[in-house]
């Protein structure tokens, strides 16, 4: 073999040592979990941290009696808070409102894009019962006005308002506006606006916590065959690929 070959072969293997894996056995991995310490109290108010923002006032109270953990915002909002979302989800879109302005009447007084959405909502809902001459009216005394003062208001509004122009909205180009998920969109932007003005979250912490355990391991991937969560709802391991 010429010295030419014999050269490039080693810097072959030399290379492929340089970019090899590194492999962590299971026993080796789950020791370096066992050595990281998280405090129980912490855990504990990452849970209550996800039942306040979604939600879920019977188990809030349920896990404060039993963890002792204290909520950061009065469970008793958590039940006026749901009541808004599910009416918009309902497509009760005044009954929203008004709950809203029982709440606070200024997180709409200082929300135009909100107040807006919750309006266009009122619109499709008008349109999806078949009341035109109701539509159209609201539209033009409602949401024109403020399509004037606002670009993408007025955009949102064309779209919304385009919906009379078919009689089947099933091949109709802006039909999603009648899919139950515009009225869960509308939803979430309600419920996150009163979740701000009680100076909480508007996203549980929980969810972007396993966003980004997600996205280490796909870092570590890179470098290293390790077990890795596969299944997030079981957090099992996985033994390295080899």
């Amino acid at each position: 073999m010429s010295l030419f070959w014999i050269v490039i072969r080693q810097l072959a293997e030399i290379e492929a040592m340089a970019t090899s894996k590194k492999v962590i056995t299971r026993e080796e991995w789950e020791k370096k979990l066992s050595d990281v310490k998280i405090a129980k109290e912490d855990m504990n108010r990452l849970v209550m941290n996800f039942l306040v923002t979604e939600g879920y006032v019977d188990a809030a109270e349920k896990f404060k009696n039993e963890s002792g953990t204290e909520p950061d915002i009065d469970l008793a909002t958590i039940t006026d808070r749901m009541a808004v979302k599910k009416a918009v989800q309902c497509g009760n879109v005044e009954d929203a409102i008004e709950k809203v302005n029982d709440l606070n009447p200024e997180i709409l007084d200082t929300n135009p894009q909100l107040f807006f959405h919750l309006q266009q909502q009122r619109l499709i809902e008008l349109i999806r019962n078949g009341k035109v001459e109701e539509a159209l009216e609201f539209a033009q005394e409602e949401l024109a006005p403020r399509g004037e003062e606002n670009q993408s208001f007025l955009e949102e509004l064309e779209r919304t308002v385009a919906l009379l122009a078919f009689e089947d909205v099933t091949n109709c180009p802006v039909g999603d506006l009648l899919d139950i998920s515009q009225r869960l969109k509308t939803a979430s932007e309600v419920n996150a606006a009163i979740l701000t003005s009680q100076s909480h979250e508007k996203d549980p912490k929980l969810p972007s916590l396993l966003k980004l355990l997600l996205w280490a391991q796909n870092q570590l991937d890179e470098k290293a065959a390790y077990p890795r969560i596969k299944d997030l709802s079981t957090a099992a391991l996985e033994d390295p690929a080899v």
